[in-house]
This record gives structure tokens, C-alpha cells and sequence, in this order.
């Protein structure tokens, strides 16, 4: 090849459909998805969106035959305490007719309500109340927003990353009331520090071994 001559450009390579997916789906919602983000090396497809407009969006991602999200697999809420909107809510979307899924996340600060999407997908109920329980996201709309992990009467959301370990307060059967009555936590133990050693690495000595220094010491008996 002569130094003059131009080398043929190696072709481009293909753009992640997921990427493009992402795009297309952006340039669609008008303004609802602030960012599209591929995850784990560009196998997931990760879209974070404007809360006021999560319905419109979710509207879209089910009825435009181009992404057709016809499942609501899941919806979980993550807690940051250092942000300012210190709740993630979570939604896991499958498209059986393309076979693609796209992660949906909407943040609040747990005072300000999400909007609900039973209306869309109706099995999003379990879903929406268990994150109501575990971490207090209100879900405006949502018809039966009732505690579905924790027992009647719980204080708090215990997955909330400054819920005390020792919980609020403590449940016991009461002889005198002769029913299972809440009170004050009261710890029977401290908390233990365990050092998780094997009981072979933790053992240090073994029964007779002072025998042997003995016998080191005085010598062997004739």
C-alpha cells in the first residue's frame, strides 16, 4: 500500500438497540424522561423520569405498538437518605411482543405523592402498598393503600435507611391482658460482636495439650 493512499475506514459499529430504544422512546414521551441510561454494560435500559408525568409516559410505553410494555413486573422503592428527594420508585416493564424490558424510576421526597399506576396495570396494587409500607411513598390514586407486610398498628417504615434496628416499639402476649398487647422496646440482651470463625479456626488448644508442656518442662516420667 502506497504511504499516499488513504486506508478504507473501518465501519462503525451498531449502535445498542437498547440505546436507540431509549432514544426513540425520549423523543416520544416530549420531555417526561430526563435521562436515558444503559446499566450493567449496556444490557439494561434505564429511563428516569419527570414524576408529574409518569402517567402519560407509562400510557405510552404500553399502547405505542413501537415499545408495547404490556407487563408491570414489579415496582420496589429505594431510600437515599442524602438526597433531597430521598425515594426512588422503581418499575420493571416487560414487552412480550418485542421481548425487551425498560426500568422506569421516579423520585420523590416522601411527602410529595406518586402517582399511581393501577390504573394501567391493576396488579400494581401489591406492589404500590408494599412500597407504601416499607418506606411511606403515598401513591395518589391508589384505592387500597392499606399496610400489607407489616402488622395493624405498626409505627414507622422499616426499610428506611434511619428506622431503628430495635423497631418502635415491642410486641408481646400480655399475661394480665391475656392478649398480645405493644410496649416499649425492652432488650433482653445487648448486642453481641461475633467473630464468625469456624469452631476449628476459633479453637486454639485442645484438651490434654497442657500434658505435653508438662512434659516438656519436667521430661518424661521413666
Amino acid at each position: 500500500m502506497a504511504e499516499n493512499e488513504i486506508a478504507a475506514a473501518e465501519p462503525a459499529a451498531p449502535e445498542n438497540p437498547l440505546r436507540a430504544l431509549g432514544t426513540a422512546i425520549a423523543a416520544a414521551a416530549g420531555g417526561a424522561v430526563t435521562e436515558v441510561e444503559l446499566a450493567r454494560g449496556g444490557a439494561e435500559l434505564v429511563l428516569r423520569a419527570q414524576r408529574d408525568s409518569l402517567i402519560p409516559l407509562m400510557l405510552l410505553l404500553r399502547d405505542d405498538p413501537r415499545f408495547a410494555f404490556e407487563q408491570c413486573m414489579e415496582l420496589c422503592g429505594v431510600d437515599w437518605p442524602e438526597k433531597a428527594e430521598r425515594f426512588e420508585v422503581v418499575y420493571n416493564l416487560l414487552s412480550l411482543s418485542h421481548n425487551h424490558r425498560v426500568r422506569v424510576i421516579v423520585t420523590t421526597d416522601g411527602v410529595a405523592s406518586v402517582p399511581s399506576v393501577v390504573g394501567i396495570w391493576p396488579s400494581a396494587t401489591w406492589f404500590e402498598r408494599e412500597t407504601w409500607d416499607m418506606y411511606g411513598v403515598v401513591f395518589e390514586g391508589q384505592p387500597d393503600l392499606r399496610r400489607i407486610l407489616t402488622d395493624y398498628g405498626f409505627e414507622g417504615h422499616p426499610l428506611r435507611k434511619d428506622f431503628p434496628l430495635t423497631g418502635l416499639v415491642e410486641l408481646r402476649y400480655d399475661e394480665e391482658l391475656k392478649r398480645v398487647a405493644y410496649g416499649p422496646v425492652k432488650l433482653t440482651q445487648e448486642f453481641r460482636s461475633f467473630d464468625y470463625l469456624s469452631p476449628w479456626e476459633a479453637m486454639t488448644t485442645l484438651p490434654g495439650d497442657e500434658k505435653v508442656h508438662l512434659n516438656r518442662l519436667e521430661g518424661p516420667k521413666e
